[in-house]
């Protein structure tokens, strides 16, 4: 397998928290997508990031609201679909789509690729098709996604986290993890590159401060949006803990990051 680390979403600027002494410069915050490219299973999308029709009617599938304070740059060389592309890839080429929770900025490019099927928990999937919350824009999945779902009570131990789960019809090399605190079926999902594991933990964090196992550190303002997101606080700063004993027990062996950190993805430029 092959794993390419995507922006699919670049947002507003955002400062450092981690003091005086940081080499880390301002910087964008990010929609992090990897793009798998499998052996047997065609590509695999882990996250969607923004998609051209939130490129072309923001307001409509993003709402103006989101818009204004996330400040997207709206940039279609940014879309999922013109990366593939770019990587000499045809958009049907993409045959999985494996979500962590289907909040806007992260569902978005569902329609550039509608062939495909959807992975994620079961619990997000009702709560993107029932709940009417506005973090779920009815617009992104207007074109009928095939999902595949998935419950919480089944899977297997990996690396001391509980119902880890091989996806159907995908290599063992993907799995999806269960990580709630952010919406009401958050999951992780881990992707095997050669002797490591990348384990996308979507929005179950969002500064790299957050997990750092000697000295855990927030971001203010992403702590806001944090907050104002959570549907369970105490279970999200569980798995924030939960997060801090893997990197400590497990460095090497398994590498984190999250959605939104912008030096997180600057790791793998190139990749």
């Amino acid at each position: 397998m092959r794993v390419h680390h995507l922006n699919c979403g670049s947002m507003v600027e955002i400062d450092h928290a981690d003091g005086p002494d940081s080499p880390l410069a301002p910087a964008r915050a990010v929609c992090h997508c990897l793009l798998v490219e499998t052996d047997s299973d065609g590509l695999v999308l882990v996250e969607t990031g923004l998609g051209t029709n939130d490129v072309a009617r923001p307001a409509e599938t993003l709402g103006a609201d989101w818009v204004a304070v996330a400040g997207p740059v709206l940039d279609l060389e940014e879309t999922a679909l013109h990366q593939v592309r770019r990587l000499g890839y045809d958009p049907s080429d993409v045959r999985h789509i494996v979500l962590t929770h289907l909040d806007r900025d992260h569902a978005g490019g569902l329609p550039d690729f509608p062939d495909a099927t959807v992975h994620l928990h079961k619990a997000e999937h009702e709560a993107g098709l029932t709940s009417g919350l506005d973090r779920y824009r009815a617009a992104q999945i207007a074109h009928g996604p095939k999902w595949a779902t998935y419950v919480e009570d089944q899977g297997d131990a990996w690396f001391g986290f509980d119902a880890v789960r091989q996806l159907d019809g995908l290599t063992d090399d993907i799995l999806l993890i269960p990580l709630g605190g952010h919406t009401e079926g958050h999951t992780a999902v881990a992707v095997r590159d050669g002797a490591t594991w990348l384990l996308h933990c979507g929005d179950a964090y969002f500064y790299h401060g957050e997990v750092d196992p000697d000295q855990p550190r927030s971001h203010p303002l992403l702590d806001l949006v944090q907050v104002g997101g959570e549907v369970d606080r105490p279970l999200r700063l569980a798995n924030h803990a939960r997060l801090r004993e893997l990197v400590r027990l497990h460095n090497g062996e398994v590498e984190v990051f999250s959605s939104h950190d912008p030096w997180e993805i600057a790791r793998y430029a190139g990749n």
